[in-house]
């Protein structure tokens, strides 16, 4: 389905634009549908198999996403973002409902359940580097940052409900009612997405021709994100600060809270903790619309973020380390909202979806592969010297960033 251009209109802020509200909604389904769909998941794997087993079926999607990512961002700059958005959400649809049904029917076997898991890792690869193309064509230039930040509040909204939702969904109709209640969320996001009609896109000075074949648009894509001044620096500061950040969030928190034996209770806190503040960014960068010295505020907050990180592994008592938890979402909210403003606002149109999926296959792709590495390390060195050490590497991002001139200069266009 082609996607309807409007004519240039005056911007208008995008907390009152209709079609980013559509967008945003449409999002936010899709993403509670995601996470009740990997409760579903995560309840039909562990009831079906071993331990061993269900990690196994969790584990598969991350596969074909990380290594078809490069590929999603290719077929969202040629086909257009809102197409390859509509055609995953509709796809994952049907593929839930159908496991709905299958589970309702019957128990499916383990394979059954990998399958689904390896369908959706294609989708994500595909959904990913769209969703990130899509605020330009929805928003202007100068809205760009506050549209950053209520995807950050849909993101907050759908990682602190979508669990609880599927959780209620199996305790009262069992896998196969919250495969179906994450099957009619995705079918939500449809007619949103099919109402949403996108901005007409300035004409680029020197617009690339596609090129032949996908792989040479890839190579170009690649081409000129490494000669960007901006957006290449951009791309090592995302990297960097998700290698150091997502090992102790994801796998050190458990650790640290069973050492301290404040138990599963005490890792919910704090996990309570990071969403406060992450939340609190997106609210910030929402309302505010515009944050100076974009750039800087960039690498400062990763920076100082970092002290929080190491911090933790040294917090005494649990309500410390709520607080510090607080902190890095804070940052680490305010700082991933405006990389990703000024990813958008600094990419030529054209190659959009192929930037957007090298930072989501930093972050998505590249990052979860310390979760061994962190695991690994904490049982040989103990809580301090690892979150030191992954502290270390977000300050790194945050540094680098300070020091790069171009990086550190850059602006938000101002309304």
């Amino acid at each position: 389905m082609s996607a309807a251009v409007l004519a240039a209109a005056p911007s208008r802020p995008a907390h009152r634009d209709p079609r980013v509200l559509r967008w945003l909604g449409a999002y936010t389904a899709s993403t509670l549908g995601d996470g009740v769909y990997h409760l579903a998941l995560s309840w039909a794997a562990v009831s079906g198999g071993t331990p061993a087993q269900a990690g196994l079926v969790l584990a598969v999607s991350a596969v074909p996403r990380a290594l078809l990512m490069l590929g999603g961002g290719v077929i969202a700059d040629r086909f257009g973002p809102r197409r390859v958005v509509i055609a995953s959400d509709a796809v994952r649809c049907l593929v839930v409902l159908a496991l709905a049904a299958l589970v309702l029917a019957t128990a499916p076997t383990l394979w059954v359940l990998a399958a689904v898991a390896l369908v959706f890792g294609v989708l994500d690869a595909l959904f990913l580097p769209a969703v990130g193309a899509l605020p330009p064509r929805i928003a202007a230039r100068d809205q760009l940052a506050r549209v950053q930040g209520m995807r950050g509040l849909g993101q907050r909204a759908g990682a602190v409900l979508g669990a609880p939702l599927g959780g209620l969904a199996v305790a009262l109709g069992g896998p196969g009612a919250a495969f179906a209640a994450a099957g009619l969320l995705f079918a939500l996001s449809l007619p949103l997405l099919l109402g949403l009609r996108l901005r007409p896109l300035p004409a680029a000075p020197g617009a690339p021709a596609r090129k032949d074949t996908a792989l040479g648009d890839l190579a170009d894509g690649l081409r000129y994100l490494r000669g960007h001044r901006v957006l290449g620096p951009l791309m090592i500061v995302i990297a960097l600060g998700d290698l150091g950040f997502v090992g102790p969030l994801n796998v050190g928190l458990a650790l640290l809270s069973d050492q301290r034996g404040w138990g599963p209770s005490g890792i919910g806190w704090i996990l309570a903790g990071f969403g406060t503040g992450a939340a609190a960014a997106s609210l910030l960068l929402g309302v505010k619309g515009r944050i100076p010295r974009a750039g800087a505020v960039l690498g400062w907050t990763m920076a100082l973020g970092a002290v929080s990180v190491g911090a933790l592994a040294h917090a005494p008592l649990l309500p410390a380390a709520v607080l510090l938890a607080c902190s890095v979402g804070l940052l680490a909210g305010l700082s991933g909202a405006l990389a990703g403003a000024l990813l958008q606002t600094a990419c030529d149109p054209a190659y959009l979806g192929r930037v957007s999926a090298v930072a989501s296959l930093c972050s998505l792709g590249l990052a979860p592969l310390t979760f061994p590495v962190t695991g690994a390390a904490i049982g040989l060195w103990g809580t301090g010297p690892v979150f030191a050490a992954s502290a270390a590497v977000c300050a790194l991002a945050g540094v680098y960033g300070l020091l790069t001139t171009a990086l550190r200069r850059a602006e938000l266009p101002k309304g």
